[in-house]
């Protein structure tokens, strides 16, 4: 019986939103859903960007690679300490400096969202926002990132010997080729730091549209609540 009702209410919520989605036109749906992944890109751009936007932000800051983090108690026993708080500082130095140049690549792929993409967002689940995102960005802001990274991180004396020993362990596959250099590590771990907060302001304007900057925003994401 408490499943019967479940369904029933399930049904009766589900009709709801689409009763009240069915207000607004394909025309104003694309344009919430577009301003809202602008606004969201501009959000986390505007945080992570930033000095201290990585290195100061435990939800993303970079960490040492896998491959170094098993030795780095032992290098700062061995009294490379100053080497090993050099090389994360760097490593969320670089991110923090590539990711400005991501804005303009997020907004050209929010301008580019088709209706049927709209569609997808609005009835998709909690991070479909940041899914398209990842889907249509990640290997241009890829390939944007890595000359930045890689500018930042060749100060760095140990950075250029952990590229000399990954580049032969990732030929043996002994570790993957996301890690095989410090920028590419670096790159692929800006990528999911700026997905992380697109995500969160994602979350943050479906739970509370009226807190949204742009009312075609709260119009469209009020009428799913």
């Amino acid at each position: 019986m408490l499943r019967i009702l479940g369904i029933f209410l399930l049904s009766v919520i589900t009709a709801t939103a689409h009763a009240q989605l069915a207000g607004i036109s394909n025309l104003d749906a694309a344009s919430g859903v577009r301003q809202a992944l602008t606004d969201g890109a501009a959000a986390a751009v505007a945080k992570l960007g930033v000095a201290d936007g990585f290195l100061g932000n435990p939800q993303v800051k970079i960490p040492m690679p896998p491959a170094l983090a098993r030795v780095e108690g032992a290098m700062r026993t061995f009294g490379m300490k100053k080497q090993a708080d050099e090389l994360v500082t760097s490593m969320n130095r670089a991110a923090e400096a590539a990711v400005p140049h991501a804005k303009q690549l997020l907004v050209d792929a929010a301008k580019k969202m088709t209706l049927q993409d709209a569609k997808g967002i609005l009835q998709g689940g909690q991070t479909s926002v940041t899914d398209y995102f990842r889907r249509t960005t990640s290997a241009q802001l890829t390939q944007r990132f890595l000359p930045i990274v890689k500018q930042q991180t060749d100060r760095v004396g140990l950075a250029q010997q952990y590229n000399g020993l990954a580049g032969q362990a990732a030929g043996f596959g002994l570790i993957k080729k996301d890690q095989s250099t410090i920028e590419s590590y670096v790159t692929q771990k800006s990528l999911d730091g700026l997905y992380l907060m697109i995500g969160e302001q994602e979350k943050a304007f479906r739970a509370n549209p009226i807190g949204a900057t742009s009312d075609i925003v709260k119009r469209v994401f009020g009428a799913m609540k």
